[in-house]
């Protein structure tokens, strides 16, 4: 059986952790960052974890981890 291929751009933006859940960033701290709240842009900086609906997909395109 062939190896899999790992999807490249899914790779740089998640990561699994020990425990098996999807790690992720947070959308919205790209640009028009001086309209935002400070509160906000900090809360921006924390990652989240993948929705468990989503799991299984990405869990797909990175194969090895």
């Amino acid at each position: 059986m062939p190896k899999l291929k790992t999807r490249k751009g899914i790779r740089k933006r998640f990561r699994i952790t020990k425990s098996g859940k999807i790690k992720r960033g947070t959308a919205g701290k790209g640009h028009l960052l001086s309209v935002k709240e400070e509160e906000r842009k900090r809360k921006l900086k924390r990652t989240a974890l993948v929705d468990k609906t989503q799991e299984r997909m990405i869990k797909r395109m990175l194969p090895y981890k």
